[in-house]
């Protein structure tokens, strides 16, 4: 069954890229749209709006935060690296390397990134407008380690 998600997805995914076309991959082509995002946050006049972009474009670190925590590495150095290039450029978290992204074919449909920025930008809308949000309580169990020794 897993192989069969597994080409279902990368059917969809092809067929999203044929649509839009691709980007870098790998968080790289977020942290560009992080750029945008805070460029217009001074003219919103809206406070709300405003909280709502800040939330998005903190965000937009996420993914790439993740990628680089998964290969061992610190998320806020590599996020601030690829802040700091240019282009397609950013992180090949397989090697470790920065390169251009897109020559290498590390690279997601455009579609899809644009849909996240979207679902970003809509449940930030719903948090900011909701007068209340019900969340599980965080479970108060033991902690780590060895029982106690009830004897």
């Amino acid at each position: 069954k897993e192989k069969k998600h597994r080409i279902e997805d990368a059917v969809s995914t092809t067929k999203a890229a044929i649509e839009e076309g691709v980007v870098a991959g790998g968080g790289t082509t977020l942290i560009r749209a992080q750029a945008a995002v805070n460029a217009m946050i001074g003219s919103i006049e809206d406070a709300d709006a405003a909280v709502g972009a800040r939330m998005v474009a903190r965000a937009l670190e996420g993914p790439l935060t993740q990628i680089a925590v998964n290969a061992g590495m610190e998320g806020g150095v590599v996020v601030e690296q690829v802040r700091s290039l240019e282009g397609n450029n950013g992180l090949n978290a397989a090697t470790g390397e920065y390169i251009d992204l897109v020559e290498a074919g590390i690279i997601d449909a455009a579609k899809v990134t644009r849909s996240a920025l979207q679902n970003a930008g809509s449940i930030a809308a719903l948090f900011l407008t909701t007068e209340a949000v019900i969340a599980d309580a965080p479970d108060e169990g033991a902690g780590g380690g060895m029982p106690d020794m009830d004897f």
